[in-house]
């Protein structure tokens, strides 16, 4: 069941090669996983699914800006320091969770935050911002 699980990357700059490479979209998530409601849910609904997984699988390479805030999921001091970079960059109102979609380059193509959808109702939403 693991190797089904959901590719995230953490870092920005190997996840922007990666992305250039592979000609895809980035997907940056900035979220708070063990404080924030909608966060969890967009987790559980959207980001878990199979049906999620398989087509970003393909189609876009997954960063995960996280903040969360209980002791024993601390992050390390460096990746905290690049978090807060991603978050000033991209997520100045401190929105969670706040999805933003772009391109290898960095350059924004559309922003999203939690719905109540479908896992392909989200990946429309996301593949919209495409053009």
């Amino acid at each position: 069941m693991t190797s089904n699980a959901q590719e995230w990357n953490t870092n920005f700059m190997v996840a922007k090669q990666k992305a250039e490479k592979e000609h895809k979209n980035i997907v940056m998530v900035f979220q708070g996983s063990d404080w924030c409601a909608p966060c969890i849910k967009l987790d559980r609904t959207i980001w878990s699914t199979e049906t999620f997984k398989k087509y970003a699988k393909d189609h876009f390479v997954m960063v995960q800006a996280d903040f969360p805030r209980k002791k024993k999921n601390e992050l390390p001091e460096a990746l905290k320091t690049h978090n807060a970079k991603l978050a000033e960059q991209y997520n100045r109102q401190g929105i969670f969770p706040f999805v933003v979609v772009m391109t290898p380059e960095g350059k924004v193509l559309g922003q999203a935050t939690y719905k109540k959808a479908t896992p392909e109702e989200y990946i429309k939403l996301l593949t919209n911002f495409e053009g």
